[in-house]
């Protein structure tokens, strides 16, 4: 057995709750070979909670938990939930609204048994000694790659809390050669804004919607850059994680991942699997790989689903996969036979799919919450549309989109639910399309009288792009779907239409803040730039146009 070490990645905040907070690390095992792991070594993580609300804790709480070779050498614990290894220990309290500091460190033990063979927790705790026995030596190790800050949630009451604060962001471009760095400029001045009470709350998570990394640093028809083994896949993730800026901010706040294409390949759908073994080869190393390094510190609400639920001071949020249940073509130049969020169900009461869960998710926070802001986060953007993919253009185009258009199905079923049920203040939150911008959605009946609902688009995007010629200009989306030029109304089963108008488009790499205030019945998004500030789009007018944008809702 060898003495402890710091983690080789992390530590990673993941799904808190009021009482619970899910920490993640990897170990890197010196005896490793990038994707190939040492047989004969077993690593084990260690947990000890050091301070609360700024004061040190006398005697730490010490756990281990397991650290699997199955994924990667890396593992959590959700603390103040689990006890660790073998259940020796109580589950260390959580209490509401609160600051704690604990250290993580790994530690190797030699491993008699065969490399797939599996270990009991209980009889691995029997060989380790007490995890106390480590607190000296844990206390030791450098604070910048083993310490982790949160604060719990607060406690949920009968009506959410007045404010709310969060950020969200998306797609990470990896830079290449000399630019490498580039990638993680952001993350700094991210940081800092998490610690901004402006408004009278600090921001209480991150939400990164898509594109953490690049698996295609091209596109999937360019060799150069394309991750197609797991120790590429691995590498992608070392390198964005374990960059100085993000790496610190993951260790600060919790965070919340969901996957887009880039993840495992440039405009992935599912059905590509069933055309190439080589796809499901791709997509099985892509997915064991975001399940490792992004899945595993998050909710896991339906067992292995990829997509699930939340809820931070009394506010509701489902976050979707747009990916791994995207199917298209299975009637080729047919759009209504595309399914964004999984097959049609055959038995919805019993075998509800992603769709029927996220409806039915709508109809009860209606029910239970009235009209407090719902929030749905969806890798691909809900509204504005493209130009190119608007009301009557091809199949082909809308296809090209990578997104909503493609899949008509899909959104009737979710605008005829909100409608139906008089779902109020649904919030839609995306990124992927390297033009941040917000939008405002309108209801009218068959005869255009409008329908008293709100509902609103947040798109953040990107941290990093360095090539906004290349993609996301502002005049190729859609401003406003009810002016000529630009129409693109969706009927809603022939007996409603949506309508859409868009503002604040910026290419400059972002982050959005999203505050929510239940007083003022009003939710504001600003967009900073990469130095942290609020981004002004000088146009040529006299005055720029500043990123900051505010919602007028439902009152809740």
């Amino acid at each position: 057995m060898s003495g402890i070490r710091e983690p080789g990645l992390g530590p990673i905040i993941g799904h808190t709750t009021d009482h619970s907070c899910r920490l993640w690390i990897r170990a890197g095992d010196p005896e490793d070979n990038g994707a190939i792991l040492a047989p004969n070594r077993r690593t084990v993580g260690l947990l000890a909670v050091t301070e609360k609300q700024g004061k040190k804790i006398a005697n730490p709480p010490a756990f281990y938990f397991r650290l699997r070779r199955e994924f990667d050498r890396t593992g959590d614990i959700n603390l103040g939930v689990e006890s660790g290894l073998g259940d020796k220990n109580k589950p260390y309290t959580l209490e509401p609204d609160t600051e704690y500091v604990v250290r993580m460190a790994t530690l190797t033990i030699d491993d008699p048994l065969p490399g797939n063979a599996s270990m009991e927790s209980t009889a691995l705790t029997d060989r380790l000694p007490d995890p106390s026995v480590w607190l000296e030596e844990l206390l030791t190790i450098n604070p910048d790659t083993s310490e982790a800050v949160f604060t719990t949630f607060p406690a949920e009451g009968e009506k959410p809390e007045k404010k709310l604060s969060f950020i969200v962001g998306s797609c990470r471009y990896p830079g290449l050669l000399w630019k490498v760095k580039h990638a993680d400029v952001i993350f700094r001045p991210l940081l800092k804004e998490t610690r901004s009470n402006t408004g009278g709350t600090c921001p209480r998570f991150v939400l990164m919607v898509g594109d953490q990394i690049y698996a295609d640093m091209l596109n999937r028809h360019i060799p150069i850059g394309l991750a197609d083994t797991f120790e590429e896949f691995q590498s992608r993730y070392l390198e964005a994680f374990g960059s100085p800026n993000m790496r610190r901010l993951l260790k600060n706040i919790p965070s919340y991942m969901i996957l887009d294409d880039h993840e495992i390949e440039d405009n992935w759908s599912q059905d590509r699997i069933n055309k190439d073994s080589r796809k499901r080869r791709l997509f099985n190393m892509a997915i064991g790989a975001y399940m490792s390094y992004q899945w595993s510190h998050g909710p896991r609400t339906w067992i292995d689903r990829l997509y699930y639920h939340f809820t931070c001071a009394g506010y509701p949020f489902f976050t979707l996969d747009t990916r791994t249940q995207r199917y298209m073509d299975l009637v080729e130049g047919d759009l209504n036979d595309n399914h964004l969020l999984g097959y049609p169900s055959l038995d919805p009461r019993n075998e509800p799919n992603q769709l029927g869960r996220l409806m039915s998710w709508l109809e009860t926070q209606q029910k239970e919450r009235g009209n407090t802001p719902k929030f749905i986060v969806s890798s691909s953007v809900f509204a504005p549309n493209p130009m190119k993919a608007r009301a009557g253009s091809s199949v082909r185009r809308k296809e090209m989109s990578d997104s909503w258009p493609a899949f008509p199905k899909t959104r009737d079923a979710l605008l005829r639910c909100i409608l139906d049920n008089r779902i109020q203040n649904v919030i839609f939150i995306s990124g992927d399309i390297h033009c941040s911008n917000i939008a405002e959605i309108f209801f009218s009946d068959k005869d255009d009288n409008p329908i008293d609902l709100k509902a609103f688009s947040i798109t953040s995007s990107a941290f990093y792009w360095p090539f906004p010629f290349a993609d996301g200009e502002p005049s190729h989306y859609v401003h406003d779907s009810r002016k000529k030029g630009q129409e693109d109304p969706f009927l809603i089963s022939n007996k409603a239409k949506m309508n859409y108008r868009a503002w604040n488009f910026t290419q400059a790499d972002n982050y959005c803040r999203v505050d929510v205030d239940r007083e003022k019945q009003q939710i504001k998004v600003r967009a900073f730039d990469k130095n942290g500030k609020l981004i002004t789009e000088k146009g040529d007018g006299i005055r720029g146009r500043r990123m900051s944008g505010t919602f007028k809702l439902a009152p809740w």
